[in-house]
């Protein structure tokens, strides 16, 4: 019977869909507001733990020119710049694969392209491991969990 892979099929298209409107409950804000002029459009704070348990690393990311203490601040700059919206957060409706991808959980702050940020990453299912997924080189190296 065909039912069961139809399912399948459709739930994991439905995954990487980010262009959805919506927030997830778990998100604490979208991009919403827009900075004043004269400030850097694309500054940002990056605090990553393995685990909400774990200690935190944190970075400052610059972009145009990439600079601030993030290990790899030229590879951070390049992820964000190729995802449309990259942080966006997952539609509170969306169907998600339920994908584990660890306990690892990033935070980040600051201003992207004049857009005042303030959100959450995840890797908790399959849409959250995409959109982590999708920028990944902004939370640098993350132990692996055993």
């Amino acid at each position: 019977m065909t039912t069961p892979g139809l399912a399948m099929i459709l739930s994991l298209a439905a995954c990487g869909d980010e262009q959805s409107s919506g927030k997830p409950a778990d998100q604490p804000s979208g991009t919403t507001s827009v900075q004043p002029s004269g400030t850097p459009a694309d500054s940002l704070r990056i605090q990553v733990r393995a685990s909400a348990e774990a200690p935190a690393k944190t970075w400052t990311l610059n972009c145009a020119p990439p600079g601030g203490d993030h290990p790899k601040a030229a590879d951070a700059c390049a992820a964000l710049t190729k995802v449309k919206q990259p942080f966006k957060p997952v539609p509170k409706d969306q169907m998600c694969t339920q994908i584990y991808g660890g306990p690892e959980i990033a935070t980040v702050t600051g201003t992207w392209q004049g857009e005042k940020i303030d959100t959450r990453f995840t890797r908790k299912d399959g849409c959250q491991l995409h959109r982590w997924s999708a920028v990944g080189a902004l939370f640098g190296d993350v132990p692996k969990v055993r």
